[in-house]
């Protein structure tokens, strides 16, 4: 059969920072207070998503990989991936600060973890007034004054905080040491993989009592310790085009902000493609299917596909590739 632009049903993850806007920003169907994750698009064990439109409805990411393959990824996803789906989408709600974090790089967490790294990147669609983002150092950081800094309680005294907006852009490379501030409500586009450092979590108790498992000796070696301004993404904001946002060895990322119908031809894209609705409404059609996305919504292009018609009147679509 000829694969179409499917959508999956959301992974629900409640969180103890998490909140209401998920549901009420999103509309995604929520009955608690602390859901924090939406997972969109995902092929990590135990949370593998399952097709939610057309003929191949229920069918899992995973079954669709095994059966189509290159038809599905692309020819070059396969010779590099393989049967591993290499990209997670998710949005996520910040009602309280989430845990001060980091990720390892491919060879530490192959070695560890027998799993990739996680490189990612955030889109912001929401933000309370003042709420902020902890990426990276504020200087340059020995490893013995961050250990003392754990050891004294200190460490927010070493971070970067950066207030954000709707429409800011981050590209969190491993290593760098980060976290999401309450308040916030965004996209994220990360490499599979759900290994997570967490060195601070500001003392926090879960629902039973019990404080959450740091990750101290471990992140030692991960952490990249040098102050760097390369997280914050300037990208172009021009209207009816591909406008790119970030291009790095895991995924590339484009903002379209569209008011009027778009056309593509990726006819010589050999991957599959992403969209992730996070302004307005929009179908997107290849000539064998179509969906409607809205705002909250995500949608996976087969490789196959060669020409797309975007029919819009107000929308902003994050696109992303391999």
């Amino acid at each position: 059969m000829q694969l179409y632009p499917l959508k999956f049903d959301p992974i629900l993850k409640e969180r103890l920072w998490g909140g209401t806007k998920l549901k009420e920003v999103l509309d995604k169907d929520i009955d608690n207070d602390i859901t924090g994750e939406s997972w969109e698009l995902s092929a990590v064990e135990g949370d593998v998503s399952k097709v939610a439109n057309g003929s191949l409805k229920g069918a899992s990411l995973q079954e669709l990989i095994n059966e189509y393959g290159e038809q599905l990824l692309g020819k070059s996803v396969v010779e590099r991936f393989g049967k591993e789906f290499p990209i997670l989408i998710k949005f996520i709600d910040a009602k309280q600060d989430l845990s001060i974090q980091l990720h390892p790089n491919d060879a530490l967490a192959k070695e560890r973890h027998n799993s990739f790294g996680k490189t990612e990147m955030w889109y912001i669609m929401d933000a309370d007034p003042g709420a902020k983002l902890i990426v990276g150092f504020n200087k340059d950081v020995e490893k013995e004054e961050y250990k003392k800094s754990l050891e004294e309680d200190t460490l927010l005294e070493l971070l970067n905080y950066e207030e954000v907006g709707e429409g800011d852009t981050f590209f969190i490379n491993t290593g760098k040491i980060h976290a999401i501030g309450a308040g916030v409500l965004l996209a994220e586009i990360q490499q599979t993989s759900d290994v997570t450092y967490r060195v601070f979590d500001f003392n926090r108790r879960d629902k039973n009592g019990n404080l959450r498992e740091l990750h101290t000796d471990m992140a030692l070696d991960a952490i990249d310790y040098t102050r760097k301004d390369d997280f914050k993404v300037a990208y172009p904001d021009d209207k009816n085009v591909c406008n790119p946002m970030v291009d790095c060895p895991y995924f590339k990322t484009n903002s379209l902000s569209l008011d009027k119908n778009f056309e593509q031809d990726i006819s010589q894209r050999d991957s599959f493609t992403i969209f992730m609705c996070v302004k307005g409404e929009a179908v997107i059609d290849d000539g064998v299917g179509k969906v409607t996305l809205k705002k909250g919504e995500t949608a996976l292009v087969p490789a196959s596909s060669t020409q797309l018609k975007i029919t819009t009147d107000h929308a902003r679509l994050l696109e992303v590739t391999i």
